[in-house]
């Protein structure tokens, strides 16, 4: 038997459609009977009726119709279903043969075309030979017909040419061939499919007459092979519910059947078939939950049905192709619109079927594993004389025998070695890889990444049975990452011997060195003595020497490998091989530590490397050095021992020699360049050589300072641990306890000067505040290049900067081009123990707070690890500042009586009064006051200052008195500007050199109006002599 018997075939698995054949059609050279076909067939939509169309001359011979049976009493069936009834039906016996002919109703020759046409059915009626097919004529006309009952000669013709042809007049069709064809042609399938229908319908009574002549002693078989026949009539008249309910039917039948070795594949074979039409019927009607409740049904019954042990590898091919058939059905379920979930989708039933292909493979090594004299049979016992067999899942050497007796021991014995020679042939990986793929492609839909790397092994472990060894390093070489990140040490382990062996088998040097140092190293769960073999192949092949095979290896290809690695060590290429272990866990581990998060320029920076090994023996190392994002520092760090060839593998004690389980610390120091201050110092990398110029080089890189696969894990697995550690020796520390610490900054050196700031605060609003700057020299050496920097602290809010004014020349009063911070003002040279004094005058046009700013630097001459340096320091200082009102300035309006005014009149003089109230906590001295008058206004006498040099004290007050008038002013016009009040001062403890400071006040407006009468009186010696003036612009009539 061919190893595709496991196969459903393509009849079971297509959608059943009825089947109707088109004679008359000439489709290579007659262009309208083209066009006729295309429409049947071309681009056919999924609302058009399903039908399977076949172009067949009318002569055609269909197959024979057996002889009807009269009764079943001495029937005894040799099978259930014969392998072609199925595709007899679905492409051999139409339901319906249409027969074409080009006809129209006046045609001349009309008698002699009806009886050609007539002959033309009657071939057709004889080639069919009694069955119940259906026969139809459609005419091919030129022109479109009439509507019926309008054209008398059709009708009447068409009445002739059915009573010809034997038809009904549902049987008689006409097709114009016009613009509209497709329409016509749909309308002729609608009729086709109905006549198609009947056919099934008959079909299907048919069968069903045949039960009542059956007996359940001895025609078991046909109740099962009946029900199927209706099921599938019931598919291809489109009655899917009726064939679900039959085929559930045929079901059940079938595994009442009895069962023995020598009909238990049969039986296994069509609940096989039917279980797969139930399957997809249920989905077809969106049932999916009865899909799968039906195929668990069908496993859990047919499971233990294993048949002849020596061919028990049939029954796990059978399981897996069920598996896979139903994996199939749910996948194109899922494409149609199903919605599938992570716990139940296709993939599970992919990977069941991948398990029992990989089941069948281990009973076929073990049932098919003859010696090599043993030779297949002649005759073949497989082969039948047409080619196939009659009965779906009998053996072909006892075709047709029921009975539970071998009849022939020796021709089953030649059958059965028949099947395991032919078994032995099987390329079993190729069908598990395929499997595995598709289950993998389904999890990885679904988001089911464990399940996908766990298959993804099983795919890996095959193509390493095939011999394709480069694709198994791919697939176990991509999952590794997932077991190591998750701790899957065990797995890991596993994955990595298998690696391992392909790595070996191919030669790839670097693989095999990976590979060997994860394989040494603490995820590892090997033996000891596993590791000790794979320690010594390690450095055997760092000696430029082949290593020893792995274990369980093929001896072929083994011997392969050998030659391989042979040429290897002949070939000249490049013998460094750098490996980055941060993607997996080797067997040593790294940390680097900087001893403080920074450091001044001034002190030498320190870090350590700490080293761990795991392997099994003491192993020495070459060279440790360690990169910097800065490259000039890497110098500095490196650790270089030289040994002969044979030392890689030590007796005792070296530099870089690490001990299995001890923990090797190794100290670094370096001076910092005085131009990263301020920067980060990170490493970048550490390398770890093992191997020598003499024979292969290993560079083991970590990024950073070190870490591994597995670090994390382990880190925060310590944090939480309350497991109480050991104690060890003073020099000797817990590995757990190491914390990485990959950056440290550079700092500048510690300044060793002074900065005292000496000021009065408050500020004053508008006076030059004067900062006395303080700075003294502590250092041992000369202060070389002292620069001051001073002034409004940057980062304010920005209307501060605007009146914010800064400058060392107190003799000027500021203005809006001084800055608010001066940068790098030169200072000079400071010996030890110097001081210099700066004053800066600051000028703050508004109030509030301020965060003044003194930064001084420096540059002195530092001795390091006997290195001289130029450092450069620093020390800045802060103060904030608050800015204030010096005093508040009350302005009013008297009469010469002082009485308020809250408007005063033309020409008639009045009192303006002011009242300056210091509101600063230090003296002030009022230098002098100044009104200034707007044009609208004229003193009365002459103007001058009464508080001239007056001191004011916190809360006291000076005032003022000015007489006033206001002249004619302008028609219309009642509000006059009084002017401004300018008052000059300073505090009075203020150095002369300091300017003074005019604060100007605006005056308030006045409402001024003007008097109709004013009386004037002078006093005299004698009497008193009135003066009457009129002061309006019309007569005024005094009375007596």
């Amino acid at each position: 038997m061919s190893p595709s018997q496991w196969d459903f075939p393509v009849e079971l698995c297509c959608r059943p459609m009825a089947f109707v054949t088109l004679t008359g059609l000439d489709v290579v050279y007659n262009a309208v009977h083209r066009a006729v076909w295309d429409a049947f067939c071309a681009n056919r939509r999924a609302d058009r009726v399903p039908i399977s169309f076949k172009v067949l001359p009318g002569d055609h011979e269909y197959p024979k119709c057996r002889t009807k049976r009269t009764t079943y009493e001495w029937y005894i069936p040799k099978g259930i279903l014969k392998t072609g009834w199925m595709n007899k039906h679905l492409n051999l016996v139409p339901a319906l043969v249409v027969v074409f002919y080009e006809l129209d109703w006046d045609e001349p020759q009309w008698k002699e075309k009806q009886s050609e046409c007539a002959t033309r059915v009657e071939i057709v009626r004889q080639s069919l030979q009694g069955r119940n097919t259906k026969v139809a004529v459609v005419l091919i006309q030129k022109k479109t017909p009439l509507p019926p009952g309008e054209d008398v000669i059709a009708s009447e013709r068409a009445a002739a040419l059915c009573n010809a042809c034997d038809l009904s007049g549902k049987s008689l069709f006409v097709l114009p061939h016009t613009d509209h064809l497709v329409g016509y042609i749909i309308r002729l399938e609608n009729a086709f499919y109905e006549h198609a229908q009947t056919y099934y319908y008959t079909e299907i009574r048919r069968v069903k007459s045949h039960k009542e002549y059956l007996n359940k002693t001895t025609h078991q078989l046909l109740f099962v092979r009946h029900q199927f026949k209706i099921g599938f009539f019931s598919e291809l008249k489109q009655d899917t519910q009726n064939a679900l309910k039959n085929y559930r039917t045929a079901y059940n039948l079938v595994h009442e059947l009895r069962a023995h070795e020598t009909n238990i594949l049969e039986i296994k074979t069509m609940a096989g078939f039917i279980n797969y039409k139930i399957c997809r019927l249920c989905f077809q009607h969106n049932t999916p939950l009865d899909a799968i409740a039906q195929f668990r049904k069908h496993i859990d019954l047919c499971k233990k049905k294993i048949g002849s042990a020596e061919l028990a590898f049939e029954h796990a091919a059978w399981m897996s192709k069920q598996f896979q058939a139903f994996g199939d059905l749910f996948d194109e379920a899922i494409k149609l619109g199903l919605t599938a979930i992570q716990t139940q989708n296709p993939g599970f039933y992919y990977q069941q079927a991948a398990y029992y292909a990989q089941e069948r493979k281990q009973l076929a090594n073990n049932l098919c594993n003859h010696e090599s004299s043993v030779i297949y049979p002649n005759p073949d016992p497989l082969e039948t004389q047409t080619g196939m067999l009659d009965f779906y899942g009998q053996r072909p050497w006892r075709q047709g025998i029921l009975s539970f007796d071998l009849n022939d021991p020796e021709k089953e014995k030649v059958g059965i070695l028949a099947l395991q020679l032919k078994e032995r042939k099987v390329l079993h990986s190729e069908l598990i890889i395929t499997l595995l793929s598709n289950a993998v492609a389904q999890f990885k839909k679904y988001k089911c990444p464990r399940m996908k790397s766990h298959l993804m092994v099983q795919m890996g472990e095959e193509y390493y049975d095939t011999k394709d060894y480069t694709k198994a390093l791919k697939l176990l070489d991509y999952v590794l990452c997932d077991y190591r990140s998750e701790g899957w040490w065990t797995l890991l382990t596993s994955i990595l011997t298998t690696a391992l062996k392909c790595s070996y088998l191919m030669a790839q040097i670097k693989d095999y060195l990976t590979y060997s140092l994860e394989l040494l190293g603490r995820a590892s769960t090997l033996k000891e003595d596993q590791k000790s073999r794979i320690e010594k192949n390690l450095i055997k092949v760092l000696m430029n020497e082949n290593p020893d095979p792995e274990p369980e290896c093929d001896t072929a290809s083994v011997k392969a490998a050998q030659k391989l690695w042979t040429d290897r060590v002949s070939l000249a290429g490049s013998n460094i091989f750098t490996i980055e272990v941060q993607d997996f866990i080797p067997f040593v581990q790294c940390k680097a530590k900087f001893l403080a998060p920074s450091f001044h320029v001034d002190t030498p920076v320190q870090f350590d490397i700490c080293l761990k090994a795991d392997c099994p023996h003491p192993i020495r190392f070459s060279k440790l050095c360690v990169s910097f994002n800065n490259q000039e520092y890497n110098q500095y760090c490196v650790v270089e021992e030289a040994y002969q060839k044979s030392d890689i593998e030590p007796p005792s004690q070296g530099t870089l020699c690490l001990i299995p389980g001890k923990t090797k610390k190794f100290t670094f120091k370096f001076v910092a360049k005085t131009e990263d201050v301020g920067k980060k110092i990170e490493i970048t990398s550490v390398d770890l050589i093992l191997g020598g110029e003499n024979g292969r080089c290993l560079i083991l890189n970590w990024h950073g300072g070190g870490g591994d696969a597995a670090s994390s894990q382990e880190a925060l697995l310590a944090a939480r641990s309350f497991k109480r550690r050991p104690k060890l020796p003073d020099n000797e520390v817990h590995w757990d306890s190491l914390a990485v610490q990959t950056s440290t900054m550079v700092i500048s050196r510690v300044p060793n000067i002074s900065v005292q700031l000496s000021h009065e605060p408050p500020a004053l609003t508008n006076e030059m505040y004067c900062l006395v700057v303080t700075i003294q020299s502590h250092e041992k050496t000369v202060a070389k290049d002292v620069k001051l920097t001073a002034g409004l602290k940057p980062g304010q809010d920005a209307n501060l900067t605007q009146k914010t004014h800064v400058t060392l020349n107190g003799t000027e009063m500021c203005d809006d081009s001084y800055p608010a911070l001066l940068t790098d003002i030169p200072v000079g040279d400071l010996q030890p123990g110097e001081k210099l004094e700066k004053t800066l005058y600051i000028h703050c046009g508004t109030v509030g707070a301020r965060m003044f700013l003194v930064y001084v630097s420096y540059l002195v001459s530092a001795t390091i690890e006997g290195k001289e340096i130029i450092c450069k320091c620093h020390r800045d200082e802060t103060v904030t500042v608050e800015t204030v009102f010096p005093f508040e300035v009350a302005v009013k309006f008297v009469s010469a009586k002082f009485e308020h005014l809250d408007k005063v009149f033309l020409d008639i003089p009045f009192l303006l009064m002011t009242d300056i109230l210091s509101a600063s906590p230090w003296a002030l001295t009022i230098v002098t006051s100044q009104l200034q008058l707007s044009p609208s206004m004229m003193p009365v006498d002459h103007l001058e200052s009464y508080v001239e040099n007056v001191v004011l004290q916190t809360g006291e007050s000076a005032s003022e008195c000015f007489c006033l008038r206001c002249p004619s002013l302008p028609t219309g016009q009642s509000g006059v500007a009084t002017g401004s009040y300018v008052i000059s001062w300073k505090r009075r403890t203020a150095e002369k050199s300091i300017p003074v400071v005019n604060t100007v006040i605006t005056l308030p407006h006045v409402i001024a109006e003007s008097i109709p009468l004013h009386v004037n009186a002078e006093t005299y010696k004698s009497r008193p002599t009135p003066n009457l003036s009129n002061e309006c612009d019309r007569l005024n009539i005094l009375g007596s």
